[in-house]
């Protein structure tokens, strides 16, 4: 034991000057003497009380991060129902009955499916279908964010509304042939029905941030009246865990965005058990959005709990329900009433108490399937809060029971994610419960059937009014193609196609000032949306701050520390840039609302989303598969591209594999230009074929440098566009060179290069023919991607007996020597297309980790500088005897290889 004094730590209200102390005593006083004559409970209580009184009128105190773990609005407060809730009821039935026989009529080809996501999740969806979810017939409707393992469901319900057939439901998660349905939300594969790819978990509530933005950015910038416009994101418990789920909560909160809702169905269960086993998932959540400035409106508990939150006087029930550990409620889900008895009342007298008034059946009920995620009334209450809530976000907290309804095997089983069927007692069980009249001869065959009230029921008829009076079936895409944005004037790309003179440009800024130029365009300039994640000085888009403006739904409510520079930071409630801070999550999360806008608002919007080369496609390639899901359409710039522009960065800042990754993408179109005039040729034909009479649903990747360079008129020479869109072109044909070859001839090769490693290219082609009379011949490769799709394009029409040659091939036919491909990535990259190339292939590259120093160095480092690229072309030729093989070592020495 040690004999030092407590130590007592002060308060942080200590540092603010108290001008009465006696008065203050006397509060303490007070709260002490409720303790002891009411007990802590009472004190607790009062004290929430009055913090709660504090927020509601406007005190500046501190806001209340967490309530008791009940629910926010009590029955005494719900509003009434305005429909009719036995047939919401049948409904719902109906729908939870061909969920679940969909799903099991595809386990027979081993195709499976989720059933106990919708199943504790119906009425969650279905009472926001029958009466908040706005259709689009009046303009843009809400946009729905569906729970990824919930698509059964929705399934079963465009199949009660006749949007779906028997055969179509057959088709689930068949889709090699016509009519199948996805497994989950993917508008690439149904874009009549879904809008947004949600189940790469983390994705879908970072999007919905972002697009209920992204409509305040079109509403505030008068481009498109998005008022009546609002979002909603399904969400499980367990997918909070996912670090981009919560990235983006203070930015709602900063922005009050109370055009979004978020709607988290806290089963209680992750994929393979609890979600917070020793603690509560709500209480934390509840946390966390409040601490992010959300409304936070909890669903807890079902109307039977009514009775024993009747029978707590003193406050114990309450305090119980916040020690209980969710692993703890979900074992009660499925024990009996004595095992309830003992393990949740049995610790205290005064739940005991409570305990003796209530017979077994209440017992089982409140701690089985009373939760107010499964009963309608109260999360229409819930529903409806969120829409009355103005100045920021609200969250629905809503608690289920996953696998409500599928029986004892099914609900709260850790297990229950991975089980595909229902028996055919299951069945029989469901639908005794679920009061549907399929009679037991339709359940004795080999499956289950599936069931419909009729086109003429009332549950048809009625289903059909609500969806009318809300604007019309949802989920649904748009399905009529946006009006072509009109070909901007010719005179910016013109400007760029002359060069830059005498002066040094950097590719990054010879991109900035087109996209600049494009912005002044009368009848496009508008639907540019620059995007950046914070550091637009570094790409040189602060000339952009004064006449543009950085987005803020605020304004600008301070004085800028630049405001008497020319190119002072500018915030403005329709400010066109959006600057996302740091994060590439978010900043992808807002180029894929606006990629998208074309059909989520049938505005076609022109995004170009600029970063750190080595901080988009390895960071953020998930997102970019969902944009292409998603059917997004816009600019990706990496910029400071390459391994080996980036000095002084090092290991992680320098990039020579990002076209790799994006060749994965088949809706990418990667380009690595090396001159100015070739990015505007790609961002000419960019906007062609996205927002021309034909757009097509794919997005373009560019890399650009930081690299200065006197960017050259683009040559005048017939095919020379053409060869840039396609990926290859010849440059620069060889000078004449001295013949030293063992033949008699003059040596020659062809040297393909990308990006800055053309003006090594065109070194080496000097060196070349100066110190070894070796002809070259410089081809800019501006895709080794493009070029490799239009190859493979060419097998695949091969093998159906038509006979095509790619690009490629055609390009190099006669071209004569070898051919060495050089770049600023690992050779992983131009390899891509050497099978198609006729001409022994050689490549160099910078494969392996990237390193701080001098570009002349860290070149020399990989082997990619002038000198090494002449050392690797003596090489290649002299593996065909063109030179003799002394020469490649007389050439390492002379140049220190």
């Amino acid at each position: 034991m040690s004999d030092l004094p407590p130590v007592t730590v002060p308060s942080p209200l200590d540092q603010l000057p108290d001008r009465d102390p006696e008065e203050t005593a006397e509060w303490a006083a007070s709260l002490d003497a409720v303790a002891a004559a009411a007990g802590p409970r009472r004190a607790a209580y009062l004290l929430r009380r009055t913090m709660e009184h504090a927020e509601r009128t406007g005190l500046p105190a501190p806001r209340l991060l967490e309530t008791d773990h009940v629910n926010t609005i009590p029955t005494a407060a719900e509003p009434p129902l305005p429909g009719d809730e036995d047939l919401d009821r049948r409904i719902t039935a109906w729908n939870r009955w061909n969920a679940a026989a969909m799903v099991t009529r595809g386990s027979r080809h081993g195709l499976g499916g989720h059933i106990s996501t919708y199943a504790s999740a119906a009425w969650l969806y279905e009472t926001g279908f029958q009466y908040f979810f706005r259709g689009k017939a009046d303009g843009s409707g809400d946009q729905l964010y569906i729970q990824g393992h919930a698509t059964p469901g929705i399934y079963a319900r465009a199949f009660l509304d006749g949007r779906l057939t028997e055969a179509d439901l057959d088709r689930f998660r068949q889709e090699t042939g016509p009519g199948g349905l996805p497994s989950y939300p993917h508008p690439r594969r149904l874009p009549w029905l879904w809008e947004f790819p949600t189940v790469s978990m983390g994705l879908g509530p970072l999007s919905a941030i972002h697009q209920a933005r992204f409509n305040r950015y079109l509403h505030h910038r008068g481009i498109k009246d998005t008022s009546a416009s609002h979002v909603w994101a399904f969400l499980g418990d367990g997918e909070m865990d996912e670090p981009e789920s919560t990235a983006a909560l203070a930015l709602a909160g900063r922005d009050g965005l109370d055009n979004l809702t978020f709607v988290v169905n806290c089963n209680l269960q992750r994929l393979d058990g609890p979600v917070r086993s020793n603690f509560k998932i709500v209480q934390e959540l509840e946390a966390q959005f409040r601490a992010a400035g959300w409304n936070v409106v909890k669903a807890l508990w079902g109307d039977t709990w009514d009775t024993l939150f009747a029978l707590d006087t003193t406050g114990a029930l309450a305090q119980r329900l916040r020690e209980v550990p969710d692993a703890q409620v979900q074992t009660y889900a499925t024990r009996d009433a004595a095992y309830i008895r003992g393990h949740f009342f049995g610790g205290d007298p005064e739940l005991a108490r409570i305990a003796a008034q209530l017979d077994d059946a209440t017992v089982l009920d409140c701690f089985r399937t009373s939760r107010a995620g499964h009963e309608p009334r109260k999360v229409y209450a819930a529903y409806h809060a969120a829409l009355a809530h103005r100045g920021g976000p609200t969250v629905v907290l809503a608690q289920t029971v996953k696998g409500h309804t599928l029986g004892d095997g099914f609900a709260s089983r850790n297990a229950n994610h991975q089980m595909k069927k229902l028996s055919t007692a299951e069945f029989r069980a469901m639908r005794d419960l679920l009061d549907l009249p399929i009679p037991d001869g339709a359940l004795d065959g080999d499956q289950v059937p599936y069931a419909h009230p009729g086109a003429d029921s009332p549950e048809v008829r009625y289903l059909q009014e609500r969806r009318a009076a809300l604007g019309g079936p949802a989920p649904a895409r748009r399905l009529h193609p946006a009006p072509a944005l009109p070909e901007p004037a010719a005179a910016p790309f013109d400007a760029v196609a002359k060069g830059s003179r005498s002066q040094e440009i950097a590719t990054t800024m010879a991109f900035v000032r087109l996209v600049k130029d494009l912005m002044r365009d009368k009848d496009t300039g508008t639907r540019w949306v620059p995007i950046v994640p914070d550091e637009a000085r570094t790409f040189g888009m602060e000339s952009l701050f004064p006449k543009h403006g950085i987005y803020s739904p605020l304004g600008q409510t301070y004085d800028p520390v630049d405001h008497d520079q020319l190119l002072s930071y500018t915030e403005a409630r329709d400010g066109q840039i959006l600057n996302e801070g740091i994060t590439e999550a978010g900043s992808m999360a807002a180029f894929t609302a606006a990629a998208t806008a074309y059909a989520t608002h049938g505005v076609p919007m022109i995004p170009f989303y600029i970063f750190y080369s080595m901080f988009g496609w390895q960071r953020t390639a998930d997102q970019m598969w969902a944009l292409a899901d998603q059917l997004g359409r816009g600019f990706l710039v990496g910029a400071t591209a390459g391994r080996t522009t980036m000095t002084g960065e090092g290991l992680q800042h320098a990039d020579g594999h990002s076209h790799l990754i994006a060749s994965t993408n088949p809706a990418a179109r990667s380009y690595d230009p090396a001159f100015a005039y070739e990015l505007a040729v790609i961002v000419r034909e960019g906007l062609r074929r996205m927002y021309g009479p034909n757009p097509e649903d794919v997005f373009y990747y560019l890399t650009v440098y930081n690299e200065s360079k006197i960017q050259p008129p683009m040559p005048q020479r017939p095919g020379i566009e053409e060869g840039i869109i396609k990926g290859l072109y010849l440059y620069q044909e060889a000078g004449p060179a001295q013949d030293t070859s063992p033949a008699g001839g003059t040596p020659r090769l062809q040297l393909l290069a990308s990006g800055t490693a053309l003006h090594w290219a065109l070194d080496a082609q000097r060196l070349l023919a100066r110190d070894w009379g070796v002809a070259a011949d410089v081809w800019s490769a501006t895709s080794w991607n493009e070029l490799r799709r239009e190859a493979l394009s060419c097998d695949e029409a091969l093998l159906r007996g038509q006979e095509r040659t790619p690009y490629v091939t055609r390009a190099l036919a006669g071209a004569p020597g070898p051919v060495l491909a050089v770049s600023d990535w690992m050779r992983a990259v131009p390899d891509q297309i050497a099978q198609w190339v006729p001409q022994d292939w050689n490549s160099i590259g910078t494969d392996g980790f990237g390193l701080s120093g001098t570009r002349e160095d860290v070149r020399r480092h990989f082997g990619v500088d002038p000198e090494s690229v002449v050392v690797a072309a003596l090489a290649a030729l002299a593996r065909q005897g063109a030179v003799k093989a002394t020469t490649v070592a007389e050439a390492r020495h002379r140049y220190g290889r």
